[in-house]
Parts: C-alpha cells; structure tokens; sequence
C-alpha cells in the first residue's frame, strides 16, 4: 500500500484518504461519497477526516488510510504511517465497543461523551494494519 496521493478517493464502497509523506499540511474539503461531505487534513504531523463537520478520523502522526468502511456497527480501515501513531475514531457517545488490530483483540473501549475513543499502535515503515472497531 502506499500514501494516497489525490488525498482522498473512492474505492468501491470505502474511502482511502491521508499522505503522511507531505512536509506541509494539505486539505482538501467537500468531497461527496454516499450523501455526506468529507474534508481530510494530513501531513507528517497529523491526518484528520471529517464527516458532515464532524471529525470521523484521526492519527498523530500522519498516516495513510485504505478501504474506511464505517457500518452501523463496525468500522473497518487499514492503516499504515512511518511511525507508531495514536487514533483516535469519532464513534456514538457513550457507547461500548471491541477494537482489533490485526485480529488481535485490543480490548473493550468505551466512548466518551463526545463519542470519542482513541488507541496507539505499532507500526514500522512499511508495515499495515488492519483495524476493526466493533459496536456492543
């Protein structure tokens, strides 16, 4: 996989968006996929994806994302950067839910009261991983 060069497009049914290769941030804003509007931010310090206004995705650093599906009741990307990032996913508020990394059970997390969760993962260059948030 590499960096996703037009910053964010369509593939099928999902999205993949982010270049954690650029020196300077980078956005691009109104971007239309299945009746919601998107906006990405990214560069090497960061990547951020907003749905409707509302931030859906974020890593620090940067990283690239392939193949966001977010379902009723599971969100599914690969992601891969240069570095170990931390994400943090905007999900419902106060809500429980399972995250995987690469199958792996990371553990049961619970949204705050802005629907936020947040985890760190390892990651070398090169290297992707998969991601699967599950909703109880």
């Amino acid at each position: 996989m590499s960096n996703v060069k037009e910053l964010i497009v369509q593939d099928n049914d999902a999205l993949s968006f982010g270049d954690f290769s650029l020196p300077q941030k980078t956005k691009l804003s109104d971007f239309p996929f299945e009746g919601d509007t998107y906006k990405v931010k990214t560069f090497r310090e960061i990547t951020r994806l907003e749905r409707n206004g509302a931030m859906l995705y974020e890593s620090v650093p940067g990283s690239a994302v392939h193949n966001f599906v977010d379902g009723e009741f599971e969100l599914t990307f690969e992601v891969e950067s240069n570095d170990d990032i931390e994400i943090t996913l905007g999900m419902e508020p106060e809500s429980e839910y399972k995250v995987y990394v690469d199958e792996t059970n990371i553990g049961r997390m619970s949204s705050n009261l802005g629907g936020k969760i947040s985890f760190s993962i390892e990651l070398n260059e090169g290297k992707t991983s998969r991601i699967r948030v599950v909703k109880l």
